[in-house]
């Protein structure tokens, strides 16, 4: 019978180029095995081939089969899911199933690595945090490479950045894609937040952006990262091939040197899978993309709610915005538009303010005409002080006493 091994080696080998016949030779099965093994799945070329007696399990066995391979649950926790159903058996029946999946588990992943994808059908996308550094304003700010490789030829960009939040995820992906001159048919990620907000479930943002540029997005099943075993490659040779030993003066540097070395060295190299260069391949690949004039620009609008301060401005992202002194103590909208260096405030969906973006924290950015109608607004509701006055009569004569009066009083 064939075992997980056999039936590895027999794949490997095929994707190495070797023909049924050399496969029969070097692993010692007949060609009608090879052939066989060749075309079944993981899932399918572990199956017993012969019958079994009957169990309480079997009706089962495909729901349990599918929850432990996703989940890795304990016999203990499937027992409690399927009692409901209408088990009636024993956890031990359960336990010893359990163990019977778990050759094929590990098996399954250790083969989805070895499968290669036609050319524009994936692409492959990680973030790596990498380190942290001083800013010009004195802070300490974190550094993440956003990595993205093309299935087919092992094409490669990678870009850092000091977010990974979901508007310079975009932006990252829409650079890449000027970078590849295109858009492969499905990405796929780990379960990244950005991505999906839990099982089954992709966070709208994201999934409204692949569907513009016309791309599926995929995650890994849970506990099966190596299948996206390329980009995490990948991560790693960034890492010891670029990073290690060379010296950046800031960002904008970093991603200056980083596009030199994808050019010189990333994507002109022979790789060890495919022994071609990424490059000459990736001129094979791009004919698949959707190509980029095929798409109109996508833009995400970062919004923000703002109460606007009693000397008439918004704060945001440890900045100051003026607007007009009318809205003061009301909730204005802000409005950042992905890629641009203005904002646009809104107050009952008219804009009533625009500002370029503030370079660093702590910036106070001001129109003067908000300013002067402030400046008028305040003088309005606020008319000087009166001067003090005052007005003192005698309404009657003083009486005088004579000084006699005062000297009896004395004594």
């Amino acid at each position: 019978m064939i075992n997980v091994e056999d039936w590895m080696d027999i794949h490997l080998l095929k994707n190495s180029g070797h023909s049924n016949s050399e496969i029969a030779r070097l692993t010692g099965h007949s060609r009608n095995t090879v052939a066989k093994m060749l075309k079944l799945d993981a899932s399918q070329a572990y199956t017993r081939s012969y019958k079994t007696r009957s169990s309480k399990l079997d009706e089962f066995k495909p729901y349990l089969e599918s929850r432990f391979q996703e989940f890795g649950l304990s016999a203990v926790r499937l027992l409690d899911e399927i009692r409901p159903q209408g088990y009636t058996g024993s956890v031990d029946l359960i336990r010893r199933y359990l163990q019977t999946l778990k050759p094929l588990n590990k098996a399954i992943q250790k083969a989805t690595v070895r499968f290669e994808t036609p050319p524009g059908e994936q692409a492959q996308v990680d973030w790596a945090y990498c380190s942290r550094f001083i800013d010009p304003n004195g802070e300490t700010v974190p550094i993440y490479a956003f990595v993205m490789v093309l299935g087919f030829s092992r094409m490669l960009y990678v870009e850092f950045t000091t977010s990974m939040e979901l508007p310079v995820l975009i932006q990252c992906h829409q650079n890449a894609c000027q970078y590849f001159e295109g858009w492969p048919k499905s990405i796929l990620y780990d379960n990244m937040k950005q991505i999906k907000l839990g099982p089954g479930e992709f966070h709208p943002l994201f999934l409204d952006f692949a569907l513009h540029h016309g791309f599926m997005p995929k995650t890994h099943r849970v506990r099966r990262p190596r299948t996206k075993g390329k980009v995490e490659r990948m991560v790693e040779y960034v890492r010891g091939n670029f990073l290690n030993g060379r010296s950046f003066s800031d960002l904008a540097d970093l991603n200056v040197q980083v596009r030199q070395w994808l050019e010189t060295t990333a994507n002109t190299r022979i790789h060890a899978t495919t022994n071609q260069r990424p490059k000459d391949l990736w001129s094979v690949e791009k004919a698949s993309f959707t190509q980029l004039f095929q798409i109109t620009p996508y833009q995400i609008i970062d919004r923000q709610l703002r109460r606007v301060s009693s000397e008439s401005f918004v704060h945001l992202n440890g900045s100051r915005y003026s607007v007009p002194p009318e809205i003061v103590g009301q909730s204005v909208v802000i409005e950042v538009k992905q890629g641009q260096q203005h904002l646009i405030i809104r107050s009952n969906n008219l804009i009533v303010a625009e500002h370029p973006l503030a370079k660093r924290k702590g910036e106070c950015i001001t129109n003067p005409a908000h300013l002067e109608a402030l400046w008028k607004l305040s003088l309005a509701h606020n008319p000087p002080a009166p001067a003090a006055h005052y007005n003192l009569t005698f309404s009657e004569a003083v009486m005088v006493r004579p000084l006699s009066s005062y000297e009896a009083i004395v004594g």
